[in-house]
């Protein structure tokens, strides 16, 4: 697969944002509140980091978004300075927050009105399971290589 243009939105635990930028050699641009932990990942892993989550989905194929609860999901997907502000019609977002079904059916419903496809994912060491169009699933499929 050619080289994706990626954001990832809450840095977390996980290592998947380093994991797509180095093993995958995709182009990845990290948003964390924590701006500190942001500039040491792009210290770590090469990148960029941005300021708000709106700058950091912007011109993203697909955009990660892990963070702690509902209110930060909402906040950073739909708020004045969220991804959806600056996604474009055709673009992914991937929300792996262990978050209720009701925000992700807000987020899904509120995505499809922009032209923006969601998948209710989480990942974990043995398996990763989601929710979403087949087609758009195919395609994070072929990111995770």
């Amino acid at each position: 697969m050619s080289v994706a243009k990626l954001a990832y939105i809450g840095l977390g635990v996980m290592p998947m944002a380093g994991h797509l930028a180095v093993k995958g050699g995709h182009e990845v641009t990290v948003y964390n509140r924590t701006a500190a932990r942001a500039q040491a990942w792009v210290a770590k892993f090469g990148g960029r980091s941005a300021a708000i989550p709106a700058k950091a989905a912007e011109g993203a194929e697909v955009v990660f978004a892990c963070v702690g609860d509902d209110p930060d999901l909402r906040e950073i997907a739909l708020g004045a300075d969220g991804a959806f502000q600056s996604m474009t019609r055709g673009s992914i977002l991937v929300d792996h927050t262990t978050a209720s079904a009701k925000v992700a059916r807000e987020l899904a419903s509120e995505a499809a009105k922009r032209g923006i496809e969601f998948i209710d994912g989480y990942y974990a060491e043995i398996q990763s399971m989601g929710g979403g169009r087949w087609d758009t699933s195919s395609l994070i499929r072929r990111l995770r290589k």
